[in-house]
């Protein structure tokens, strides 16, 4: 049995960085990854995705050239093995640098296997033992498969699979309508496939409040892309040319079929009964406001926890659990004030509350809203979809959330962030005196703008 001062299970944007701590202060450690280091973010995620989307967006920008004055003569040509290669090299780029890293540090010890637990001090690994008096969990979390009619009899593709496709499909059929299906929704449609989104509920995105889904689903209509809504009966079967989808409602001939509809974590082969460890009914690991488990010794980080299900709330696991186990803080997931954004073109930038939950908390509220066909910046560009709006405490003037739908809108929100982070009130935002011309200019005649609802 080998021992360590420390285990780390999975190599997502928490585990890595935790580890590297540690071994700075000068402990002996284990991390230990079953396929690839950096996680989902790396490798199937973030970075290869958001890589496909500038391409895709130079494909859009060139195909709409002639608005301002510029001309290309012929069609606009796609080489997606060009495109697949270059995303592909992002990642690689990435994953190199996090082999690199670890390779130099003494004392971090990185194996490559499928580790279970023994017992709660103890995980096997490619036949070997280990122990130690802390193990970490970041073993994130895989595409959901729905068990639909005929979905087995398909080839299809998830957004792990879709993202090595070498070339274009003739008709991608995207089953759920929510971030990573509706990015890919409009990544595909810009290279130039025919695009229809299928989605159960009644709205795209439905974690929005409804102005927004209707704005992000007008974006996407705008670019040619079949959306149905409040799809039920989803079916498969092959056809002579590809895939039939059949709904309530529709039949549509696709080629590919991409299933995105929803994660879930990777905790049903680690073991967790044997250690103890309790996980909810969707198999998330129970943990506390400081991301221990109910075990002594044991903590779980990124998505595995279900608290939060991005590469920034996965790092920000590992800082809450550095501040709190090595540097004596005492820091609470409690405390984080959820922000994310949707990367569409134009992107969607969001913190806090919508307008919806807002509502419902029997606070005293305050909204503004504002279309960015009256941002000079989103005019100059020449990209005026979407819209702005922030909601407000009207009795301690604080910000309760934001979203921002437009131009930019991923960066713009984060002046809202820091102020949210900071407990500014928006009364002194108003002061501030921004750049010209920018999208962010925008924010303190928006705040201006509040009206009591």
């Amino acid at each position: 049995m080998k021992s360590f001062d420390a285990i780390v299970i999975g190599a997502g944007q928490a585990g890595p960085f935790l580890a590297a701590r540690m071994v700075e202060k000068g402990m002996k450690v284990a991390l230990i990854e079953r396929k690839f280091l950096g996680g989902t973010c790396v490798n199937a995620g973030c970075m290869p995705t958001k890589t496909l989307v500038a391409s895709a967006r130079a494909a859009h920008v060139a195909r709409n050239s002639a608005v301002y004055g510029v001309n290309i003569g012929g069609e606009i040509a796609i080489d997606m093995k060009v495109v697949r290669a270059r995303a592909e090299t992002v990642t690689l780029n990435a994953r190199n640098g996090l082999i690199g890293w670890f390779a130099g540090m003494d004392g971090m010890t990185v194996i490559s296997g499928h580790a279970r637990f023994e017992d709660p001090k103890t995980v096997s690994v490619n036949g070997e033992t280990l122990t130690a008096p802390r193990i970490f969990l970041n073993v994130g979390a895989r595409p959901v498969i729905p068990d639909l009619p005929g979905i087995n009899d398909i080839d299809y593709l998830t957004s792990t699979s879709i993202i090595h496709l070498d070339r274009l499909p003739r008709h991608l059929a995207v089953i759920g309508g929510s971030y990573i299906g509706l990015e890919f929704a409009q990544m595909y449609r810009r290279f130039g496939a025919e695009v229809s989104v299928i989605e159960h509920g009644p709205k795209l995105a439905s974690r929005e409040d409804e102005d927004i889904s209707d704005a992000i689903a007008d974006v996407l209509r705008s670019e040619g892309i079949d959306i149905h809504t409040g799809a039920s009966d989803i079916a498969f079967a092959r056809s002579r040319d590809g895939i039939t989808v059949a709904t309530d409602s529709a039949r549509i001939d696709a080629s590919h079929v991409l299933i995105a509809t929803g994660r879930k974590p990777n905790t049903d082969d680690l073991g967790l009964d044997a250690a103890g460890v309790i996980t909810d009914k969707h198999g998330y690991i129970t943990v506390d406001d400081r991301l221990a488990t109910n075990v002594d010794g044991i903590w779980a980080l990124g998505d595995c926890n279900g608290h939060g299900a991005f590469t920034h709330t996965s790092y920000n696991d590992f800082e809450i659990a550095a501040a709190n186990l090595l540097d004596g803080d005492d820091r609470k997931v409690s405390s984080r004030i959820l922000a994310y954004a949707l990367y569409i073109d134009p992107p969607l930038g969001r913190v806090g509350i919508t307008e919806k939950q807002a509502r419902a908390s029997g606070r005293k509220i305050m909204i503004s809203t504002r279309p960015m066909s009256r941002v000079g910046r989103a005019n100059e560009r020449g990209e005026t979809k979407g819209f702005m709006k922030v909601i407000a405490d009207a009795e301690t003037k604080k910000i309760l959330g934001a979203a921002i739908l437009g131009i930019e809108g991923d960066e713009v929100i984060h002046g809202i962030i820091d102020a949210m982070n900071a407990g500014t009130t928006y009364p002194a935002l108003q002061w501030s005196v921004p750049i010209h011309p920018t999208v962010s200019e925008l924010i303190p005649t928006l705040l201006g703008d509040l009206k009591p609802v």
